[in-house]
């Protein structure tokens, strides 16, 4: 249950002091008992720093204390809310104590819990503090050894950080002691004690050291394991191979279960996942699913040395590890798959999320300047965003530099907890002869840079001059930026698309010049390649943009302009429709359309991406106040006229590319398959679902059957509901494949949407528990744009009520999902006020948590 608070005290990165005790190790004993609890905690400390010992600590019942062995009297100690404070100890001791706890009724997820068969524990950022008494903080760096005990039978697999010591049974009950040789801050323990299989393997490191490795699901989940396990040890070589990072342990474990806040968490030596990203099968998961599954995987395993051996020093460094750990698994990735089409994918959901957050009243910096709850920071900005900053320093060092620099910041900081200027500094010391600390602006200012470009030619000096400009508009807090350092990679093209130049520049000031000399005079310009830097680049012309689309050498730019031209065309068509005008289809859309679809051979996974449209929520983004109806009706006649004047190619595209092994996913499968479905869409968007209906009836493969549903379920009538039921009554026993069949309803153009998802809320397999399940129906029915914003308020009110009740149980999701309100400012009258009474009542509700109070009253403003 949510506590109830009044008083909501910010945290400050400039209030940051030293821990007053360091600890040393920490031998923790749990007696496994799901209502009761008991953990026996004994910490050898010793003083770092003047000042009182307060050890962290939420709904604790305190059986026992003890210093040096001996019992404290009451007047010795306090307990309040926020933990324990002994009043006079020595410099060096060992306090212990005994508490109990009751996991059965732990449905925040943070801490110790019960899901499914057993016990798991979360504890990032602040949850270890709900298992016993300790100074819970990330620069707060000790050993543990853990023994566990429970009931045999119940609870058959004991599992923790590190190397397992022994283990044994004894009247019903067994345990297991295992320990961690590495320091590690609290918030990176991990238990699990539950009834589950192991799908098991082994690697061999480079230095020859021998990892037994096992993936523990819930029984009946093992036959799911094989892509997880095999992207694992693909990971692990990438790291060998790509930064020298070898795993440190003789056994890695990743634990799966399905009430889950987040994905995963990356706890020394036992990884414990949210389901969606370990189980997959060509017959439950689709190829989105697939590379999921091994981003997870990769992302988490890579924190061994970018979060675990190299931690942070307090949350407002979360993206030292958490946007470099991002970054590792992007370019990994990339290694595995299409490059530019994973890079497309990066940009896209980072300009769908969080470039809103930042033209928004929740814009923050890479690294927040102040907090009242670390959950709400788990944001874009401080993964995507903070990749791209990573990104940005290897593009102006270089990759050999850039390696330098990690290996300098591994061997600086390893098993110690760091800040990003310590990463600053080990990157500078790779590249001592160039200055880089403006890259420094982009942790401290919020805000989404804005580019625009002037060129001239001289024909006598044959000269090439490029003028670049960058301003970025005030965030809260912030009414004044300053000029961000970014590279900027560029091309020059010829008119037949061949590059004249290509080169990346340092551009790091308000305005700057950069003249090229000895060049024919340029056809264009193709700038920031590869989307070198997270901006927005304006004021580039329709002729400009078409001619990149269709020439550009670089695979994200011509994708990029193909997006910028269909935004432009898709924007002047929402205004003509807003003055009553029937809508025509763009020529020039159609002709780049028709030709990516003539272009498909070269690259199918590359031609899918090209294919889609800009999303309905991206185009409100251009729109200085959102029409949600005109935009969706607008984008859909687009997307219908299309389709029709296509039918021919699309309908040749679809049968070419849709001779793919079900069971195939590789690279090259995954792409066929997307280029398939794009064209489905576009063929069901033009009023013919006979080809989805044909391919949801005889299709093995999930990526195939769920693109199906997802084009019938935007059209209701027979067909609709039978495929629905159908696929419910398939797979209403497999969690993760019902929660897709919760989505796809949610995201649905249907005009019947919003009453739909209001039912599923009353719908038997509809669980407020599960994050997941949540996230399948609310979360993605805040996303669908035209349906949330439906003008009567109902789709506010809808997540208003999600939001109170999920607050009394489980603050984070809860805290999430007020997002969908944030951006109430920017759209008409009406809806403001609706969006604004719904977090007025939110704000409203007595004993709110701070995990939304935070969001709600930053939202309204």
């Amino acid at each position: 249950m949510a506590e109830p608070s009044s008083i909501h005290i910010p945290v400050n990165l400039a209030d940051y002091t030293p821990p007053v005790f360091q600890v040393e190790t920490v031998e923790l004993e749990f007696d496994l008992h799901p209502a009761a609890t008991l953990v026996r905690s004994r910490l050898r400390l010793h003083r770092h720093a003047a000042g009182q010992l307060h050890l962290n600590g939420r709904k604790l019942k305190l059986r026992e204390i003890l210093l040096d062995g001996e019992p404290l009297g009451d007047n010795l100690y306090s307990l309040d809310p926020s933990g324990l404070t002994v009043f006079e100890v020595p410099d060096e001791f060992t306090l212990e104590t005994l508490v109990e706890i009751n996991p059965a009724e732990n449905t925040e997820l943070s801490g110790l819990y019960m899901s499914g068969s057993g016990f798991f524990t979360q504890c990032e950022p602040e949850g270890f503090r709900k298992i016993t008494f300790f100074p819970d903080r990330p620069d707060v760096m000790a050993r543990y050894r853990v023994r566990m005990s429970a009931d045999a039978k119940r609870f058959p697999v004991l599992l923790s950080n590190g190397n397992k010591l022994a283990e044994g049974e004894e009247y019903g009950r067994h345990w297991a002691e295992w320990e961690d040789p590495h320091p590690k801050p609290s918030y990176l323990f991990a238990l699990v004690a539950a009834d589950l299989v192991a799908v098991k393997d082994e690697f061999t490191t480079r230095s020859g050291r021998h990892v037994d490795l096992g993936i523990w699901v819930e029984r009946g989940d093992e036959t799911r394991c094989g892509h997880a396990m095999a992207s694992l040890k693909r990971a692990m070589l990438w790291d060998e191979d790509t930064f020298g990072l070898e795993y440190d342990l003789d056994v890695f474990n990743i634990a799966a279960v399905s009430d889950f806040n987040a994905g995963a968490m990356e706890n020394k030596g036992l990884n414990i996942f949210n389901t969606a990203y370990v189980l997959a099968s060509s017959a439950t998961a689709t190829d989105t699913d697939f590379q999921n599954v091994e981003r997870v995987i990769a992302h988490e395993y890579f924190h061994n040395w970018t979060g675990d051996r190299v931690t942070c020093r307090d949350w407002f460094q979360l993206s030292l590890k958490e946007g470099l750990t991002v970054f590792r698994d992007q370019e990994y990735m990339a290694d595995q798959f299409s490059a530019a089409v994973k890079r497309i994918a990066d940009v896209r959901l980072l300009r769908a999320t969080q470039f809103r957050d930042d033209a928004g009243p929740l814009a923050h910096p890479v690294r927040p300047a102040s907090y009242l709850e670390i959950n709400n920071f788990y944001t874009t900005t401080i993964y995507e965003k903070g990749a791209e900053v990573v990104r940005m320093y290897r593009t102006l060092m270089g990759r050999e530099a850039f390696r330098h620099g990690m290996e300098i910041y591994i061997r600086d900081n390893d098993n110690s907890a760091a800040t990003v200027e310590d990463f600053f500094n080990a990157m500078q010391a790779a590249v001592p002869e160039h200055n880089i600390w403006q890259i420094m602006r982009w942790y401290e200012q919020a805000g989404t840079p804005e580019v625009t470009a002037e060129e001239t030619y001289d024909p006598a000096s044959r000269s090439f001059t490029l003028t670049l400009r960058q301003t970025t508009k005030p965030t809260p807090g912030q009414d004044e930026k300053h000029p961000f350092l970014m590279p900027v990679a560029i091309g020059l093209l010829d008119a037949e698309g061949r590059d004249l130049l290509s080169e990346t520049l340092l551009f790091h000031k308000a305005e700057q010049s950069f003249v090229f000399a000895d060049i024919d005079q340029p056809a264009a310009v193709s700038l920031f390649r590869g989307f070198s830097a997270p901006i927005k680049l304006k004021g580039q012309s329709r002729e400009r943009l078409a001619f990149l689309a269709a020439k550009d050498t670089d695979l994200f730019n011509r994708w990029d302009a193909l997006q910028q031209y269909a935004t432009a065309v898709l924007l002047e068509a929402v205004a003509a429709h807003q003055d009553g005008q029937v809508f025509r289809l763009d020529d020039g859309l159609l002709e780049a359309i028709a030709a990516t679809l003539r272009e498909a051979p070269r690259d199918p996974a590359f031609t899918a991406e090209a294919l889609l449209l800009p999303a309905e929520s991206l185009l409100a983004d251009e729109m200085g106040v959102v029409d949600p109806d005109a935009i969706h009706a607008v984008r859909e006649a687009t997307r219908a006229a299309l389709g029709e004047a296509l039918r021919d190619r699309l309908n040749s595209t679809y049968w070419e590319y849709g001779k793919v092994d079900p069971a195939d996913h590789s690279g090259p499968a995954m792409g066929a398959r997307a280029l398939k479905n794009a064209t489905l869409a576009y063929l069901a968007a033009s009023g013919d679902a006979s080809r989805a209906w044909e391919q949801f009836n005889n299709t093995g493969n999930m990526t195939d059957r769920l693109a199906a549903l997802t084009q019938l379920a935007d059209l209701p009538g027979e067909k609709r509901d039978t495929a629905l039921t159908s696929f419910y009554e398939t797979w209403r026993n497999t969690p993760l494949v019902l929660d897709k069949w919760f989505s796809v309803q949610a995201r649905a153009n249907a005009a019947d949407t919003l009453e739909r998802v209001q039912a599923l809320t009353r719908h038997e397999a509809f669980e407020l528990r599960n994050p997941n399940r949540v996230r399948s129906l609310i979360g993605a029915f805040s996303a669908n744009q035209a349906k949330f914003h439906n003008a009567s308020g109902a789709g506010y009110r809808l997540l208003g009520d999600m939001v109170l009740r999920l607050d009394e149980t489980n603050p984070q999701i809860a805290a999430r999902l007020v997002s969908g309100l944030s951006s109430w400012r920017r759209f008409d009258t009406a809806r403001q006020d609706l969006m604004r009474a719904e977090l007025e009542r939110i704000l409203a509700r007595e004993g709110l948590s701070s995990n939304t109070y935070e969001m709600a009253s930053k939202a309204l403003g």
